[in-house]
């Protein structure tokens, strides 16, 4: 089994993570190499060469180890089912959890541990993904970006940051046990009954104990049984005048019982060196996404590819990826990194990347999704199911601090081909 990407279980694969952030400007010999130029575009991408020596940590998704091993207090690097806030309060609120297309709550796709050595603020430190399962809303998304107007980009997919010192109101100061004992100090927000990702600030009516991130995830709970449970719940919770079957009914729920069906499987997220020999359970045919298949998942989308140039980056892409056909993530948060781009229209320029919302600096690539979770996830295949190329993750070049605990940060998608829409 590989390493894992969280400091609770390996040491090793923590160090790894931290041995591959980004340089700080102050550390680099010569300003030129550093990405920041506006005015660069096609050289962003082009030396494929130079990118083969840059280390990245390829991720890959396998069950999880034990029923605590993605709990918050462990710092878990995972996809789907709910996340593991690393800040259980102050969470992400408003028309940030929102699809801004159509509206509706965010699904979760996946979280990052990776924390940085340089600065205090950032001993613990988490990227979390949100997606709206809409095939259409991701459609309108990259056509959003196609127009080149960064600061007013409609977005159906949302990135998360949140860092904070190893002195906090959360954690211990000192290593997880990793032996189903590690507790953090104190609970977390109320989160939605339905969907057990966001803040749940609006209550049931009728039995005043569940709640709901929104009207959407009530009228659909609602639908799904609560209509018959609600009515129990009540007659519990008027049984004990002094509030105790109340106060019990909430604790509960704050164990955290997902009524939704549709939420994404859940696995942990495991990490390799791509620059070591990728072990025998991610190399070969014995792999749950095999070459065969990758090939397959990549033809799919190639038949929509018009011009040559896309065609040729395709190409190059899948003959880097097959090296590890199950990698569903690539993570390499170093200075010269660039992201493994499978279309050369629609390429991002430096000056597409908007500059942190929060403290004006740039923001560098961190790591990229991967059409190969789609197959862990179960999604379909059909002209309406949930397909990307590749959603690469751009977040704030300082890792900048800040008042809020969730800082927005952004992510590119490539889904189609821009020569051929």
């Amino acid at each position: 089994m590989s390493e894992d990407l969280n400091v609770g279980t390996s040491g090793d694969a923590y160090e790894k993570l931290r041995s591959l952030h980004l340089s700080s400007l102050e550390d680099e010999e010569d300003e030129d190499e550093v990405l920041i130029d506006d005015n660069v575009h096609d050289d962003l991408y082009d030396d494929e060469d130079d990118q083969d020596k840059v280390p990245v940590a390829l991720g890959f998704v396998e069950k999880k180890r034990s029923s605590w091993s993605l709990l918050r207090q462990l710092f878990p690097s995972k996809a789907g089912g709910t996340p593991a806030w690393l800040d259980p309060i102050n969470l992400p609120s408003g028309r940030s959890c929102l699809c801004d297309f159509c509206g509706e709550p965010l699904q979760f796709m996946l979280q990052v541990y990776a924390p940085l050595t340089e600065k205090d603020s950032t001993f613990h430190r988490t990227v979390f993904v949100f997606m709206c399962p809409s095939m259409s809303c991701l459609l309108q998304d990259q056509h959003e970006q196609w127009k080149r107007h960064p600061g007013a980009t409609l977005r159906s997919v949302k990135v998360f940051r949140c860092q904070m010192p190893r002195l906090n109101s959360f954690y211990s100061s000192e290593p997880p046990k990793n032996d189903g004992t590690d507790k953090p100090s104190g609970d977390g927000a109320a989160l939605c009954n339905w969907c057990g990702t966001w803040r749940g600030d609006k209550v049931c009516s009728g039995c005043k104990t569940v709640r709901y991130c929104s009207e959407k995830h009530q009228a659909v709970h609602w639908q799904s049984g609560h209509k018959k449970n609600c009515f129990s719940n009540i007659s519990l919770t008027e049984s004990n005048s002094n509030g105790t079957a109340a106060w019990m009914l909430k604790g509960k729920f704050n164990l955290q019982t997902v009524a939704s069906k549709s939420l994404w499987p859940e696995y942990e997220i495991s990490n390799e060196d791509e620059c070591d020999e990728v072990s025998d359970d991610h190399a070969h045919s014995t792999s749950l996404v095999s070459a065969s298949q990758a090939d397959e998942t990549y033809n799919s989308l190639l038949d929509s590819f018009e011009g040559d140039d896309d065609k040729k980056s395709w190409a190059s892409f899948q003959e880097r990826i097959l090296r590890a056909p199950d990698q569903v993530l690539r993570y390499c948060r170093y200075a010269k990194a660039k992201p493994l781009l499978p279309m050369s229209s629609g390429q991002p320029s430096n000056s597409d990347i908007p500059k942190c919302s929060y403290c004006g600096g740039p923001r560098a690539f961190e790591f990229q999704i991967l059409p190969q979770l789609l197959y862990y996830f179960n999604v379909g295949n059909d002209v309406n199911s949930l397909d990307w190329a590749t959603v690469v993750v751009y977040t704030c070049e300082a890792s900048c601090e800040g008042s809020m605990a969730y800082k927005e940060e952004f992510a590119w998608v490539q889904v189609a081909s821009q020569s051929n829409t």
